[in-house]
């Protein structure tokens, strides 16, 4: 395949295709299918190349890059996130051409610097700001938070093209690199979970900002991200889905997450989702045993769902490890208008369900009451208080 692939005439990706990628932000997020690193080179009167790619492919990128066009001749470089997947083959780029300026915002000079300790021809930028190629012009608007203090898109008139940096993205690894030309299905899996695991702390800022980007009335004609797929046909579509995803998502849905010693707490999960079942059968149920399973689709099914249960066992006086760590995610993720209660089995002191109780309320969900606790293996008639309990938590949604 070509290393290089023409969106317009005037617009090319450069970027990188990472099958390999399994895991992201170190351990952080799992990138099951992938990543792309879109980097992009725009051929006007003047030229300008829209961020890099992630540092492990620094010296491929700018051996790449010069096959496909003198570097002496890049007039400008955009950096529209600092982080090292956007500008990691930066150094190496400078180095051959270590005066050619850097646009970027101010806290985009912060970051920059605070990764490589260079003092490079920098520009700082801020909303409004443009940047004169010929025949088009690059519009810069700031996008603090979305998802780092440096962020910002750039808009190219006319093509018509929003390059969005991490907002719309996917980490999708295609060579197919258009939405249309790709599985739906995976296409939209990755998406809401990229959503959920990123940009869920900072929803009201989508929002404000994806508004005030509309307000603009900018056609937009291409949606180009740094990961994933090349939005083309109904570019808007994402971003109609981005407002739906900003405004308190939820679907009708319950989730169960959970992890369990020797098995009395999965039990109670199961019992609890045929309750819930019962009540009403157009719920749809989903268990997850955080001990097993993903924990970033986890966060993407409690992202999807009205209510969640979290259910441990007690050890050492205290709830599980998966479980601690499960916490932790959902009060970083600051999810708005969910319930949630506790259950778990236990031995001789059962803690875990008062502190998970607790946790909940600390991560902003509304806590609809204090649970309920199994003593040992559940028996006949724990199970049947189980399956009572999934049904009143129906009837308090």
């Amino acid at each position: 395949m070509n290393w290089s692939k023409k969106i317009t005439d005037k617009v090319t990706w450069v970027g990188k295709v990472d099958w390999e990628l399994k895991s992201f932000h170190g351990e952080e997020l799992s990138t099951h299918r992938g990543s792309t690193y879109n980097s992009y080179l725009i051929r006007d009167e003047k030229v300008a190349l829209i961020d890099t790619v992630w540092l492990p492919f620094d010296k491929e990128f700018v051996k790449k890059l010069k096959e496909e066009i003198d570097l002496q001749e890049i007039d400008y470089i955009i950096i529209n996130h600092g982080e090292v997947d956007h500008s990691g083959a930066l150094p190496e780029l400078m180095r051959e051409i270590p005066d050619t300026p850097i646009y970027c915002t101010n806290n985009g000079v912060k970051s920059l610097k605070g990764h490589y300790h260079q003092d490079w021809n920098f520009v700082p930028v801020k909303t409004g700001d443009t940047l004169d190629l010929g025949e088009s012009k690059l519009v810069f608007v700031e996008a603090p938070m979305l998802h780092w203090p440096d962020s910002m898109f750039t808009y190219m008139t006319g093509e018509n093209i929003l390059f969005s940096n991490d907002a719309f993205g996917q980490h999708y690894a295609t060579e197919a690199l258009y939405n249309d030309l790709v599985d739906q299905c995976e296409l939209f899996a990755e998406a809401i979970k990229y959503y959920a695991n990123i940009l869920t702390p900072f929803s009201a800022l989508v929002k404000k900002k994806i508004d005030e980007v509309l307000a603009l009335n900018l056609p937009v004609d291409l949606i180009c991200t740094s990961h994933g797929v090349i939005w083309r046909e109904n570019p808007t579509q994402i971003i109609e889905q981005y407002l739906k995803w900003a405004d308190n998502y939820q679907e009708n849905q319950i989730t169960i997450v959970y992890d369990s010693m020797w098995e009395g707490t999965k039990q109670m999960a199961e019992a609890i989702a045929d309750g819930i079942r019962q009540a009403d059968p157009e719920l749809i149920v989903k268990l997850s045993n955080i001990g097993k399973d993903d924990k970033n689709n986890t966060i993407t099914e409690i992202f999807k769902s009205k209510a969640v249960l979290f259910g441990s066992s007690t050890v050492n006086n205290r709830y599980l490890s998966s479980m601690g760590s499960m916490m932790e995610m959902v009060k970083g993720m600051k999810f708005k208008n969910k319930k949630a209660a506790a259950f778990g089995s236990y031995g001789w002191s059962g803690e875990a369900v008062k502190l998970i109780t607790q946790e909940l309320k600390d991560a902003g969900f509304e806590v609809v009451d204090e649970g309920i606790r199994a003593l040992w293996q559940p028996d006949a008639e724990a199970v049947a208080a189980c399956i009572a309990y999934g049904k009143e938590f129906v009837s308090k949604l």
